[in-house]
């Protein structure tokens, strides 16, 4: 699953804008699962992005704990 992550302004007609540079890199047709999220916390944005970088890191030294259950 490929995920892009922005951040857009909420209007009054009940429609999300994705940026253009984002836009022209998704397929022309098909289905996406869109998560909205809103009043977040700056220390939260702060977190995600944290753990988000943490999760893309592949095989991290942290993770070598969970190695005995493959």
């Amino acid at each position: 699953m490929k995920t892009i992550e922005f951040e857009t302004e909420l209007r009054d007609d009940k429609r999300l804008t994705i940026p253009d540079r984002l836009a022209s890199a998704l397929p022309t047709h098909g289905r996406a699962t869109v998560i909205v999220c809103v009043n977040a916390d700056p220390e939260d944005r702060v977190w995600r992005k944290a753990s988000y970088a943490q999760f893309l890191r592949d095989e991290s030294d942290e993770d070598a704990v969970y190695d005995k259950y493959r």
